[in-house]
């Protein structure tokens, strides 16, 4: 099979994406709003802030109680993670066969550097791939181009040779709005209705069509 990367340059989102961390964060909101507020939360409502920083999500719900909320996430999240944080079946050997291809690949996510850090040690992946960019590192955040500007500064490499991978909505716009291209995947937070609506360049719905994709497999 004929392989010619299509991106010299892959960046991607974190949670949903590289590292199932889902039902993690799921539980992190529910039990801070459970102990912060005394409210339930379902998981629909939940998934839909995955992708924002933390703090900004949890203000926009409770401006006066924002800052509680987001410690009591942090700490029952940091104290969970080991034991709920799972491995997406194929993401190693795709991060492998990329770098055997030549292709720079980094992690630009919403997370604080640290624990997204953390996270890809969680699933044994923290040895094939780097975090370029994370939330300490600019002011604006998803939708905004800012944190895939920043990663490809950090790379030193053009955006426009970038495609960046990730799961939510604002995943995508931010790639159109960096001049990168978008790749969305379907088996993270986001609907893939929701997704598609944002016209990616490309939908896929597992890590083998992925990494064909990637990879510029023939027929793929």
């Amino acid at each position: 099979m004929t392989t010619t990367p299509r991106w010299s340059t892959v960046l991607f989102d974190l949670d949903g994406t590289l590292a199932d961390t889902i039902p993690l964060i799921v539980a992190s909101y529910q039990h801070a709003f459970r102990t912060v507020l005394g409210e339930e939360v379902d998981d629909a409502r939940a998934r839909a802030w995955i992708g924002r920083p933390l703090l900004e999500a949890l203000l926009e719900e409770s401006p006066e109680h924002g800052h509680a909320l987001d410690s009591t996430y942090r700490e029952w999240n940091l104290a969970n993670t080991a034991a709920l944080i799972r491995r997406y079946d194929g993401v190693p050997e795709l991060l492998e066969a990329l770098a055997a291809a030549g292709v720079r690949t980094a992690v630009v996510t919403s997370k604080r550097q640290e624990t997204a850090r953390l996270a890809l040690e969680g699933v044994g992946i923290d040895h094939l791939v780097t975090v370029a960019a994370g939330l300490e590192d600019t002011d604006r955040h998803k939708p905004s181009p800012d944190p895939l500007l920043r990663g490809a500064t950090v790379l030193g490499v053009a955006p426009e040779t970038c495609v960046y991978v990730g799961d939510a909505t604002v995943d995508v716009q931010a790639a159109k709005a960096a001049g990168m291209a978008a790749v969305a995947v379907t088996w993270g937070a986001g609907e893939r209705g929701a997704l598609a609506a944002e016209e990616p360049d490309a939908l896929v719905d597992d890590v083998a069509a992925l990494t064909d994709l990637l990879l510029g497999r023939e027929g793929s």
